[in-house]
């Protein structure tokens, strides 16, 4: 599993089609990419460390802050393009990325494992499957990648 945090003022996920909208302050966008063999271990590894990264200022401007800590909020957008392999070709490859059936309920899990740590009404997500049109204010800016795979 791989994430892609983006610390952010504000984000939005948006679907004209379905009159979809949500939409958070200051906290984090996460990009949640899960591969064909991903399991609920790496959804727990990849959610504990996006709820517990230390990426906001303290008083003193130093990175020592974690989502709980600025009751922050989060943006949870499937994204399985992060596992486009790229390395051969100008057409991505997606044989790594999950189908489906085996993506969508790790991806629930993941939000669900992300409410616990925040609670409910701090976490935010886009429609597994669905053309999202998502907006970032970046913050810093500051992007980090998290993956299970390299723990």
């Amino acid at each position: 599993m791989k994430a892609v945090i983006q610390r952010v003022r504000e984000g939005g996920v948006y679907i004209s089609d379905l009159d979809y909208s949500r939409e958070i302050r200051k906290g984090m966008v996460i990009l949640v990419g899960i591969r064909n063999d991903d399991s609920e271990e790496d959804v727990n590894f990849v959610a504990d460390k996006c709820a517990n990264l230390r990426i906001f200022e303290d008083e003193n401007s130093k990175m020592n802050l974690a989502l709980r800590d600025i009751n922050g909020e989060a943006l949870i957008i499937s994204q399985f393009t992060l596992y486009g392999e790229t390395s051969k070709g100008n057409r991505p490859g997606f044989s790594d990325a999950a189908k489906p059936e085996i993506a969508q309920p790790l991806y629930n899990k993941f939000i669900d494992r992300m409410k616990e740590h925040l609670g409910s009404i701090k976490v935010k997500e886009g429609i597994f499957g669905a053309m999202m049109e998502v907006r970032i204010i970046n913050d810093g800016p500051v992007t980090l990648i998290v993956e299970s795979k390299i723990k």
